[in-house]
């Protein structure tokens, strides 16, 4: 790729949102410029929320940044996007693609036109074989995303795999290294394997990570998962078990050796993982480890890991061959180094040719692309389309002089057809009086059966356990105000607008769920899927009792708002 003097890509994490600016050097070199995070909500409970706090967070730091509008390069974790590595005969670059594409069907597990997909070549280093990446991800996971980067301003370039990143990061960085490298990339979500040899990569994702050692400490202290994450930065580290001292504070200790069974669980899956690529893959035994990711941070991680696999164990650096800018703190980057390894290999796509290059580009983002690209053809026919538009007026001219002389023949022609146009536009009225004598009977008509669909409907969205429903009653009533109750408007006024109301009371039962009232959330959320009503959540119509431990039952009013109202009959 042509190499340009700025820079910008963003880490998009489960937990931290990263963005980095890098220049280019005189002599082709990267600069970091700046570098800022965002946390995000850590509790998978929000994870629905996930691509609006993404939006939130990248549209601060652009604010913070000036850099609205800016080309960004960004990466997906390995855990949205399906990958698998294919070894192909050797054949000519012109039937690579055919072959790729054939495999491609092959392999991913979802309609073709359904994903995003790409592949790069891996340089195998043997002559009678190609190796090579595909990677593939469901169209609308990826609009998603990119949905959350271009709603902050950004301008997608380019859309990497984590991963892939990491790798071009490390071999910019450790080009003097030989043998069989591995990095232990170890995020909120899942912890992705890279197996690095000179003429060899493979990656693979496993979903044990920080939040699983959260997601332990919150069940153990029976806390909720925020509460049990600010724990673990507080209090976590790798117990380093044996003869060790343990900590005095006994809350400390339980939260290291529940970090270190994690750890344990991890170091089990990895060496499946070094099993699986040695047998499977023809790779070589790692000679070294570095750890990469937000979760690598953790004291003694290190140590543990060196302990278990008694090779060298050290922190990734992607900053070793990339210069820091004046402007930053040298010590914050160093302690931040080894979460930024997504970001240099973004950042390399921009400035050098890397050795694995993946583009998942959504379409949207091709067309626009394209659509530049042709831009300079597109107004060279836009002035042609010009010329030839001055040539029709002087012909249309032309036409009106020749249409002004017919139009004065037939004149009197169309005077007797006004005539008759008067009678008709009489009879159109005559029609629409008939219609409004009987638009109340075609709608007592239509209304006969519309309760019968309201309550089948009601009864079609409501759980065969658990819930009841003791009583309903429907009428007539202003919208609520913040609330209150509607007060009549001053005379001379409209009437407030009204809608039919109808008010669904019920009870749920007590039930074994840690969360006892979502069997009436969940019953509400289908009421919301309704296309016959809407559901007024706002009190003090909307009720729904908290549960306890004295009672069976808990009452329940859902105020349902009737999208077609309907007249009902006044009350005596």
């Amino acid at each position: 790729m042509a190499a340009s003097n700025h820079i910008l890509s963003l880490s998009l994490g489960n937990q931290t949102v990263a963005m980095a600016e890098f220049k280019t050097d005189t002599g082709g070199g990267l600069v970091l410029s700046s570098y800022q995070t965002r946390e995000l909500l850590a509790d998978p409970a929000a994870d629905a929320t996930r691509l609006a706090q993404t939006k939130l967070a990248l549209g601060e730091m652009a604010q913070v940044t000036k850099q609205k509008g800016a080309a960004v390069h960004y990466a997906i974790s390995a855990q949205s996007v399906f990958t698998r590595f294919v070894k192909l005969p050797s054949v000519g670059e012109e039937q690579v693609d055919q072959i790729v594409s054939f495999e491609a069907q092959q392999n991913v597990p979802y309609p073709i036109d359904e994903v995003v997909w790409d592949y790069a070549l891996v340089d195998s280093g043997q002559a009678k074989e190609v190796e090579v990446v595909i990677v593939a991800i469901k169209s609308d996971l990826l609009d998603g995303i990119n949905e959350s980067v271009e709603e902050a301003q950004f301008k997608t370039a380019i859309v990497d795999v984590a991963p892939m990143a990491i790798y071009n990061a490390f071999r910019y960085n450790y080009s003097d290294v030989d043998g069989c490298s591995l990095i232990i990339d170890i995020g909120a979500r899942s912890t992705n394997l890279i197996f690095i040899e000179p003429h060899k990569v493979f990656s693979r994702s496993i979903p044990n990570a920080g939040s699983t050692i959260t997601q332990a400490i919150a069940k153990d202290f029976n806390e909720p998962f925020g509460a049990a994450e600010e724990r673990k930065k507080r209090d976590g580290f790798v117990s380093l078990g044996g003869s060790y001292a343990e900590p005095e504070d006994p809350d400390v200790a339980r939260v290291s050796k529940m970090i270190r069974n994690s750890m344990t669980r991890l170091h089990a899956e990895i060496a499946r993982s070094i099993s699986f690529y040695r047998s499977q893959q023809g790779g070589s035994a790692p000679q070294r480890v570095f750890l990469s990711g937000g979760s690598a941070g953790l004291p003694y991680l290190r140590e543990f890991f060196h302990e278990k696999f008694q090779l060298p164990v050290e922190f990734f650096n992607p900053l070793r061959n990339v210069a820091v800018g004046n402007d930053l703190n040298i010590e914050e980057i160093g302690r931040s180094a080894h979460r930024m390894g997504e970001l240099v290999g973004l950042a390399l796509r921009g400035s050098s040719n890397c050795p694995m290059e993946l583009n998942l580009r959504p379409r949207s983002v091709v067309q626009r692309q394209e659509l530049a690209r042709r831009r300079p053809f597109i107004l060279l026919a836009g002035v042609c389309t010009l010329l030839a538009l001055a040539a029709w007026w002087l012909y249309l001219d032309r036409v009106a002089v020749i249409t002004a002389e017919v139009a004065g023949k037939i004149a009197p022609k169309v005077a007797a057809l006004k005539g008759l146009d008067t009678k008709m536009k009489v009879a159109k009225d005559e029609i629409a009086a008939q219609q409004a004598t009987v638009a109340p009977l075609v709608r007592a008509v239509e209304e006969r059966g519309y309760w019968l669909k309201i309550i089948e409907d009601i009864n079609l969205r409501l759980p065969k356990e658990l819930v009841w429903i003791t009583s309903f009653e429907a009428k007539v009533q202003a919208p609520l105000d913040e609330g209150a109750e509607p007060a009549p408007g001053p005379k001379g006024q409209a009437a407030p607008k009204l809608e039919t109301v109808l008010l669904l009371k019920g009870l749920y039962l007590t039930n074994k769920r840690a969360n006892q009232a979502s069997v009436a959330d969940e019953f509400k959320d289908k009421l919301l899927e309704s296309p016959h009503y809407t559901l007024d959540q706002q009190p003090p119509r909307y009720k729904r009792s908290v549960p306890n431990d004295a009672e069976l039952a808990f009452d329940f009013e859902f105020p349902l708002i009737l999208k077609n109202p309907i007249k009902l009959p006044d009350r005596k």
